[in-house]
């Protein structure tokens, strides 16, 4: 370890009492890197706000610069990967296909838009993490351009349109647009429409909101 105080840490963690999980340390890092920023994503901040001693964080990381690299693989994974999967679930149509990948921006447990946000700040300050960014945005407009792919559209017009829509999708974040549940619902057959130059299918619209009616309902 760097330091002494660093190695008795890594003593103390092996006779101690573990009182948190890896999971544990990960996702409280979250929390302070979305509300305080990743300054603040420190060994005993973290330690403090989870109540163990800061000596259990050896058992899982090396120091916080392993730390912070499991959490720009969470984010990843979580953030990234759930629009990946989204992206390919199977639709017999274009709009289902979307209205699929709407639920991944609408559903509490999907896209966390807050994350997003605080891990691109990060970026500002580090050019690791801008690079891991940049890949992100691309693999995510890989599987929305290979969502339009499946479904007829050529690859340069596939590519267009998964564009206008991630980037519309980001840019409502960053707008921090409050719109209450239904006016979302409300402007969803005209967003289809936009996105992919087909009308909404009226029973795939209805089984797509009461699927987020009863999703948000379970929420609250």
């Amino acid at each position: 370890m760097a330091s002494n105080l660093a190695a008795s840490d890594v003593e103390a963690a092996r006779t101690g009492n573990i009182k948190a999980t890896r999971e544990d340390w990960i996702d409280a890092s979250r929390d302070i890197l979305i509300d305080q920023g990743v300054e603040q994503v420190k060994i005993l901040t973290v330690s403090e706000r989870l109540g163990v001693s800061r000596s259990s964080f050896y058992w899982y990381f090396r120091d916080r610069a392993d730390l912070l690299d499991h959490l720009l693989q969470a984010w990843e994974e979580g953030n990234t990967g759930v629009i990946q999967r989204h992206a390919a679930m199977p639709a017999e149509t274009i709009t289902a296909a979307v209205l699929n990948l709407f639920r991944c921006f609408i559903e509490p447990d999907g896209f966390n838009h807050r994350l997003d946000f605080a891990v691109r700040e990060w970026a500002r300050r580090s050019q690791p993490v801008q690079d891991a960014v940049a890949r992100s945005d691309q693999t995510r407009l890989a599987a929305i351009a290979g969502l339009f792919e499946r479904h007829g559209y050529d690859p340069l017009e596939a590519t267009s349109r998964a564009r206008i829509l991630y980037y519309m999708q980001i840019g409502y974040y960053a707008l921090d647009l409050q719109e209450p549940a239904e006016t979302r619902l409300a402007n969803v057959p005209g967003y289809l429409e936009g996105f992919t130059g087909k009308p909404a299918d009226r029973r795939e619209l209805a089984a797509f909101t009461t699927h987020i009616r009863q999703v948000l309902r379970g929420a609250t």
